[in-house]
């Protein structure tokens, strides 16, 4: 065995982590599964119960499985600008951002939230950012390996995260904190709560308005009671967090998104901004600028199923007798009361409403490409 074995067989063999919030997930009658190697809450009263719940009402979802990060120093535009393919530079205080880290090939290796800071948020940082729990140490790694000298990363494994998300989540969390109801969507800001101080962003994982709040790991029980003492919220679990964001189109890491894919076969590139497109000069630049011009050669699509037998992650999808792409996310969808799916398709079968089959436990049932959100979004926006 090599001693890289070793370290897989070793890493496989570490305990899962705790979050700050164990105890009190636990206290609240979660069940609880490992994920992206920390002990997290699957459900607390039922995944449709709660799942509808945050369609009607407010839902908080502890997430600080997630990587938080803050960049500093001279040039970290420019630095950043390297590693992602948004406009950074362009990024005003107090705005937020979706986009990518990217490979060489251009494969996406995570996609994230950036914001710019603004005031004396976390010690005067210039960028916050948030990636994905399960990648968060190959993120780091990776930005380590081509941030400059110059350029000061932190990672903020001292701070909880956690999401207030629904129709319900402003008039919440403005019961808390009166200035967050004047945040819009991708807007974000420095509040204090009970001379807390606490960095919240309007925006979240489940196409409902909502926040996301950063707070000192040894705060985080205070608020989320608090917020829980209110009776438009409810904790919910990783189970309806699934389901909410699978039926508003949004990929997840890891299976919708992979180093295999590309940004513009996701249907990402509105997160690559006109000035980037037409520079480059980011990692992965070449693929990207390619697929531009000449296409892709699979997409990611939404998949409406008849029937009520639901497809799973790695289920072939059919043409005729073709493979022509996979299955990355499926399951059964309460708002749509429906099965639904996202998967990777050949081009040619990509286009909307394209007549498709899917093979679940060995039958194949009809299937065909959809628009996604299958559910709207509803972000508060400026009128």
């Amino acid at each position: 065995m090599s001693g890289n074995d070793d370290i897989t067989h070793l890493e496989e063999e570490l305990p899962l982590q705790e979050l700050p919030l164990d105890a009190w997930h636990r206290a609240m009658g979660a069940r609880m599964v490992g994920f992206a190697g920390y002990h997290m809450p699957i459900q607390y009263e039922g995944i449709m119960a709660e799942h509808t719940w945050t369609r009607e009402h407010a839902g908080l979802f502890d997430v600080s499985h997630m990587g938080q990060l803050t960049f500093s120093g001279e040039g970290v535009d420019e630095a950043l600008e390297i590693l992602l393919p948004s406009d950074i530079k362009g990024l005003k205080p107090f705005r937020q951002r979706y986009s990518m880290l990217l490979d060489e090939e251009g494969g996406i290796l995570d996609d994230l939230m950036v914001s710019r800071m603004g005031g004396n948020a976390f010690e005067g940082a210039a960028i916050y950012m948030v990636v994905n729990g399960a990648t968060k140490y190959d993120d780091i790694g990776w930005m380590i390996e081509h941030l400059p000298d110059e350029v000061v990363m932190n990672h903020m494994d001292e701070q909880a995260l956690l999401a207030l998300q629904g129709p319900e989540a402003g008039e919440a969390l403005a019961g808390l904190i009166p200035e967050t109801a004047d945040l819009l969507f991708m807007q974000s800001g420095l509040f204090t709560w009970r001379s807390v101080p606490l960095w919240i962003s309007r925006s979240g994982y489940t196409g409902e308005d909502g926040f996301e709040i950063s707070i000192s790991a040894e705060d985080v029980t205070l608020l989320a009671d608090a917020l829980c003492e209110l009776p438009q919220v409810k904790p919910i679990g990783l189970g309806a967090r699934d389901s909410l964001r699978l039926e508003a189109g949004l990929p997840l890491y890891g299976h919708d998104l992979t180093p295999a894919v590309s940004a513009i076969g996701a249907d990402l590139g509105f997160a690559i901004q006109k000035r980037r497109r037409e520079e480059g000069g980011f990692i992965g630049h070449a693929r990207v600028l390619k697929e531009l011009a000449d296409g892709p050669g699979s997409r990611r699509v939404g998949l409406k199923i008849e029937g009520r037998l639901p497809a799973r992650e790695g289920a072939p999808i059919y043409a005729g007798a073709a493979k022509v792409g996979e299955v990355t996310s499926g399951g059964f969808a309460p708002t749509v009361g429906a099965p639904i799916a996202m998967g990777w398709v050949s081009l040619p079968h990509s286009a909307l409403d394209t007549a498709l089959e899917i093979e679940v436990r060995g039958k194949r049932i009809a299937a065909s490409v959809a628009s996604m959100p299958f559910v709207p979004h509803r972000y508060r926006r400026k009128a």
